[in-house]
């Protein structure tokens, strides 16, 4: 059988126009098999946030003001996508009282109280454990392997869970198989490995338990997986690993 070389890339570019708001060259999806894929998307998506903050920094800014353009770069070239996860996660889960009731909160565009807090506090953690990583040298491989290995987490839930509902981003993505998802969080590891060294065999246990336990609130509240799910997993994961590597 004729191996298509060109695969890897097509599926990088599926993971990317998935994930994020760059301008790509036409490709065609391959939706959940390109999953394996996230990983490296999230190292691609963290180049350019990285990038900032130490253009930031080479500019004689503060460190605080470095993780502020770091942040804020990360947020521009991802849409919001995956804090607008976390919000909707965070609104439904705790706003509802039956499972019916959670998906529709989460479907609907407008934020809660308790969406409007996840975000705030998500951004303040992210924020806060990026500014003592800028004081230091290292932070852009930190910025990067945080991307990457979050990301990681995202193909883990697809694999792991059924889907919640019958529509939706996730629903149109498909459900990713265990050996994608297995391949995924292997490159994620690799990637935080080769970036950080063996800080990163802590940074992905933590990262590893943090998403299991969203996990089980995902299974037992909604009865399974939305694509903001994902998104909160996502932003979780990256919390979890900038928070270890502070430690």
């Amino acid at each position: 059988m004729k191996m298509d070389l060109t695969r890897p890339w097509t599926d990088l570019l599926s993971a990317l126009g998935l994930l994020s708001r760059l301008p790509l060259p036409a490709h065609e999806g391959r939706g959940a098999p390109a999953a394996w894929a996230y990983p490296l998307a999230g190292a691609v998506l963290g180049g350019p946030a990285a990038l900032a903050g130490l253009l930031a920094l080479a500019l004689s800014l503060p460190p605080q003001l470095a993780a502020l353009i770091c942040l804020g770069t990360s947020v521009m070239v991802t849409g919001a996508l995956h804090e607008d996860g976390l919000a909707d996660v965070a609104d439904g889960v705790w706003g509802g009282f039956d499972r019916a009731r959670r998906l529709e909160i989460m479907k609907d565009s407008r934020i809660g109280a308790y969406g409007v807090i996840a975000l705030v506090l998500s951004l303040l953690a992210r924020w806060s454990a990026l500014s003592l990583l800028f004081a230091t040298p290292g932070a852009a491989w930190a910025v990067i392997a945080a991307a990457a290995l979050s990301r990681a987490a995202m193909p883990a839930l697809m694999a792991a869970l059924p889907h919640a509902r019958d529509t939706g981003l996730s629903r149109a993505v498909g459900r990713c198989s265990v050996p994608v998802a297995a391949l995924a969080a292997f490159i994620g590891a690799v990637l935080a490995l080769i970036l950080l060294g063996w800080i990163a065999l802590p940074a992905l246990l933590v990262a590893a338990l943090v998403t299991l336990a969203l996990a089980r609130i995902a299974s037992a509240k909604l009865g399974g997986q939305t694509g903001d799910v994902l998104g909160a997993a996502q932003q979780l994961a990256e919390i979890a690993v900038l928070l270890v590597l502070i430690a």
